[in-house]
């Protein structure tokens, strides 16, 4: 028994590499998009945008797939990112993940984008991820980076940038923009796995312009 359990370990170890994986994060004005096949990297997509991120998500999605010889049907897995962020940019990334998920029956996982933004610094230690939320304020997270792992510190929150590191006791690494390090998120305790997805839903951690103008 005990080598038999031996054996369904490595299968699963090995199983774990091999996964294939499409990370979409489109939180932030810089469109994110990875292939993954284990911890290996098959092809990104890091580029800024302007408001415009519908207009290049799924093409550059499909350009990805052809170049990593992958169908849509060889997905083992998704991981999208579901804010907090930019509204318009949320609800496209998040449609998409969905989308794909429920027609190639896919588990898809989210995780925090300031979370990935936090993998993406290169200065270890406690890191301050920051997204313009405008009016003054930001979504702001604390995050413990190792060269391995994310750990995070603080719940992710919307506030004034300069108030919230004044209040804050430690010193911070604030980061704002970079590629993220999905590989520190995958060593992390940061993905959650959707069980229904159709429940999949950004976290715009705000009121929406219009539910402002009707109260």
């Amino acid at each position: 028994m005990k080598t038999k359990g031996k054996y369904l370990w490595k299968d699963l170890e090995n199983m774990k590499k091999s996964l294939k994986r499409l990370v979409i994060d489109s939180a932030t004005k810089f469109l994110y998009i990875e292939l993954f096949e284990g911890n290996q990297s098959k092809g990104y997509y890091h580029f800024e945008g302007h408001n415009d991120h519908s207009l290049y998500l799924m093409s550059e999605i499909e350009n990805l797939m052809n170049n990593a010889n992958y169908l849509p049907t060889d997905l083992d897995e998704i991981i999208v990112g579901v804010g907090p962020g930019s509204y318009t940019g949320l609800r496209i990334g998040v449609t998409v993940a969905k989308m794909f998920a429920w027609n190639n029956k896919i588990p898809v996982y989210e995780v925090s984008s300031l979370a990935l933004l936090a993998s993406s610094s290169d200065v270890l230690g406690l890191v301050l991820p920051e997204i313009d939320a405008r009016r003054g304020n930001s979504f702001l997270g604390v995050y413990n980076v190792t060269e391995d792992n994310v750990v995070e510190i603080k719940n992710d929150e919307l506030r004034n940038l300069e108030d919230f590191i004044v209040s804050y006791d430690k010193q911070l690494h604030k980061i704002s923009m970079g590629k993220p390090n999905f590989n520190k998120i995958l060593n992390s305790n940061l993905l959650k796995e959707c069980q229904d997805v159709h429940q999949l839903a950004p976290n715009y951690m705000r009121i929406t312009e219009a539910e402002r103008n009707k109260q």
